[in-house]
Parts: C-alpha cells; structure tokens; sequence
C-alpha cells in the first residue's frame, strides 16, 4: 500500500482547484497521470511530470508514442463499432480525454454502451465527475488482477449484456501487469466469458529497436512510479489474444494498424505494438 503523501501543489480539475479524492496519494507517480501529461493534459502533479521529463531526456519519441496509441484507439474503436459492436469495456481507462470512448463509438453506434474501469481512485472520482451524465456509460473502480471483483463491479453497473458482442479495450495497460500477477490467465478468463463476434483491442509497450532505451525507462519506472514497467517481446503479446484471430493486419507498432489520412510511421519510431482480435 502507497503511503500517505505530503500536500502536493494543487491540481486543477472538473472537480476544482486542489481536488484530491479520498485515498489518493502523490507521492509516486501513476502511470494514467504520466499518460494524461504525454498527451498535454492538465491533471497531473509534479512527480508525474518529473518522471515524464526524465523519460523524455532519453527517450523523446515517448511523447509521440502515447499520441499514437491513442489513435490507435480512436481506429480500432471505430472500425468496431461499423461492424456492429454496441458494447464496449474499456479496462485500464485512464483519465478522461477530449475523445473518450464513448464518445468515438456514438459516432458510428448511436447508443453503444461504455463502462470504463479503472484501479485509481483519482481516474475514476475524475472520470465521474466529467462523464456520469450520460446514461450509457458506467464508470467503475476495480483491479484487472482480481477478476472475480473486477466482474461483480462490472456486472452491478447493468451496461453490458455478455450474451451479445462487447469489445474489451486493453490500451498500454497490460505492461503494467507482471509476470507474478498472471496477465495470460487473466486474458484466458476474459476470453472465456466473451460471446462470439467479441473483440480484444490490445495496445503493449516492447523494448521494440530501443532495448537499451527500454530497459532504462523500465528502470524508473520501478523506483518512482506506483506500477513498475513489464515490457514483453512480440510473441508473448501475441499469447494475449488465444484463439481470438487477428484483423488485418495483425500484432504491428501502432502507427503500422490500419493507418488512415496518414503513412504509417518507421518502426524504429515504434514503442506499442497494437492489434485487434475477434472471436468468430
């Protein structure tokens, strides 16, 4: 458990100056904060810009990474919801964005059901504050690793119907995961309760053409951030998905997935690789 921090510099919100929910702490950075700090958000504190900087000294493509990752998912959301997916559960969601999932999906699936779940007590005090007015998206607090609960929570929001199709989002969470805490039998009880024509979108950071890089950003990671980094190889990623086949055109850096206005970027620029299954 993260010790209680110290009054930090007040933190600017829907929810006012200064807001802090219950339990959370500042003392460490969280990983959705450095996330919403890449991507020029605002609700950050200071230790999660300051490992973001550090990140960025040596690895400035970071920046461009979570950008990338993010239309990633604005793509593989879209492309879901045309094929009729109404049902979407976004795990490891993060702090509210311009473009959330609700929102993306509305735009090609009027109706289509969102719950969003998050471990953090600060994304998810954020995330219901900004989002609770609408009636077809549930903001839930719950841990991926622990199953049982995540679903029991998940299932008390009364969004989604496993009988029919749901989309299971898993954008740059799963390297938050260790080895120690089972991500592939977490997939596998996922998998298990999905009906077909369900989908598993997964974003996921690899050493890629930086190992060096990597490893060192693993490192920090691991002394200043409330969930170390687990950085896995292609292959192992690839595990995530079981039977479920791969869209066109498969397990690829972010840029390389179903690219649109724009070319794919180089993979050396790559840091996530990115792929999209479905369950026939």
């Amino acid at each position: 458990m993260i010790p209680p921090a110290p009054p930090g510099p007040p933190m600017v919100t829907a929810a006012g100056p200064g807001w802090t929910p219950a339990g959370g702490g500042t003392d460490l950075a969280s990983p959705a904060r450095i996330y919403d700090y890449l991507l020029g958000g605002k609700d950050n504190y200071a230790v999660d810009r300051e490992l973001a900087r550090r990140l960025l000294e040596f690895q400035p493509e970071v920046a461009a990474a979570a950008r990338e990752n993010r239309a990633f998912l604005r793509r593989a959301v879209g492309l879901l919801a045309e094929r009729g997916i109404r049902q979407f559960l976004d795990l490891g969601c993060g702090l509210p964005t311009r473009e959330n999932v609700h929102q993306i999906a509305a735009r090609h699936s009027p109706g289509a059901r969102v719950v969003y779940v998050d471990h953090d007590p600060i994304v998810v005090a954020h995330a219901r504050a900004l989002l609770t007015d609408d009636g077809n998206v549930a903001i839930v607090q719950s841990d991926l690793r622990k199953q049982d609960e995540l679903l029991s929570n998940v299932n008390a929001s009364r969004r989604l119907d496993w009988a029919e199709p749901v989309a299971v989002l898993l954008t740059a969470v799963l390297h938050f995961v260790a080895d120690a805490d089972d991500p592939a039998g977490i997939l596998a009880g996922l998998r298990a309760g999905l009906a077909p024509g369900s989908a598993l979108v997964i974003s996921h950071a690899t050493a890629g053409t930086a190992p060096a890089k990597a490893a060192r950003a693993a490192e920090l990671y691991a002394t200043a951030c409330v969930t170390p980094l687990a950085l896995r190889e292609r292959d192992e990623i690839a595990e995530f998905f079981g039977d479920f086949e791969l869209l066109d055109p498969g397990l690829v850096f972010t840029t390389e997935w179903q690219p649109q206005d724009e070319p794919p970027s180089p993979p050396p620029r790559g840091q996530l690789l990115a792929g999209v299954g479905v369950r026939r």
